[in-house]
């Protein structure tokens, strides 16, 4: 659980990054910034939930 929300964490500061990058004369591009956040939010969860999915069924295979 630590390793999901330190990389939640990343990815949140690297997409309020990108969105200042890419801002032009406005302080940050929210669109694009909580776009790449919700894709990594996406991705991150699909990871954490695969890795739970698959040690549930080593676990549960054992006699």
């Amino acid at each position: 659980m630590k390793r999901f929300v330190v990389s939640l964490v990343v990815f949140l500061v690297l997409s309020f990054g990108v969105g200042i990058a890419v801002s032009g004369p406005e302080f940050i591009d929210w669109g694009v910034a909580v776009g790449l956040f919700v894709i990594a939010v996406a991705g991150e969860s699909f990871r954490f939930w695969l890795s739970r999915s698959r040690a549930k069924k080593q676990d549960s295979s054992g006699v």
